[in-house]
């Protein structure tokens, strides 16, 4: 049985409450840290399955709180009343992803190994992390599970300091075509080492069990588990450096 636990981790920004959630194994050794960014939902009963299950793997993982200890979606038209402010203010996006880095790094519940951390998201989650790259943040790695690839500053990738893994589904109609190519020169015009790995058939929240419309979003067991492989692979081979 597994020893890892939650817990709610409060911290303020801009005088605004946040509750995110630190999943990790108590008594461990100093562990890597991961700042999670969950998709359009938010904090949830599916976003700390996914982190315990990383967490599993030898992590310290910190869930972020992306909208506020007050606002919890609980269907598709609140998480969308909540994720577009922040998906059109890039700003205020990368400061609360800022926020709880800071948080996971800075709190004494877990130990952390120094100077190992990395990020990783679903969804709008992913475009959470790969803004936080952006901001040149101290991470090791930043990981994007079926998220948009878009950013109003491309020259800022020249701020990232680590490694970026896109993982994509081929098939997805909510991440327009055209950001692949952009994504791609934006990396190569900062001479970024990154990989975007594209699962044919795979659609939107292929990682996501609960996920179930057809042709839009939908679970891809086989998908999802080759995408958890390849940025666990990532993180060994990140960490060992």
């Amino acid at each position: 049985m597994s020893k890892v636990i939650v817990e709610s981790l409060i911290y303020h920004l801009s005088g605004k409450t946040y509750e995110s959630r630190l999943v990790y194994e108590p008594g461990a050794l100093g562990r890597p840290g991961l700042v999670m960014a969950p998709n359009w939902m938010g904090i949830g009963e599916g976003a700390e399955r996914i982190a315990k299950e990383v967490a599993e793997k030898g992590y310290v993982v910190l869930i972020a709180d992306l909208y506020g200890q007050s606002v919890r979606p609980s269907n598709a038209d609140e998480a969308g009343a909540a994720m577009m402010p922040l998906k059109n203010d890039r700003a205020e996006l990368r400061k609360r992803m800022q926020e709880a880095l800071a948080q996971l790094l800075g709190q004494s519940k877990a130990l952390l190994e120094p100077g190992k951390a990395a990020t990783f998201g679903f969804c709008f989650g992913g475009c959470c992390a790969l803004e936080l790259a952006r901001t040149g943040a101290d991470l090791k790695a930043a990981v994007s599970f079926h998220g948009t690839l878009d950013t109003p500053n491309p020259e800022d990738a020249k701020r990232i300091k680590g490694s970026v893994l896109v993982l994509h589904g081929a098939a997805d109609p909510l991440v327009p075509k055209e950001q692949l190519p952009a994504f791609e020169e934006e990396m190569n015009a900062a001479k970024v080492d990154w990989q975007l790995l594209s699962y044919g058939g795979a659609v939107h929240s292929f990682t996501d069990p609960n996920a179930n419309v057809p042709g839009k979003m939908q679970y891809d067991r086989r998908t999802s588990e080759r995408a958890f492989r390849s940025m666990h692979n990532l993180l060994t081979e990140v960490f060992q450096r």
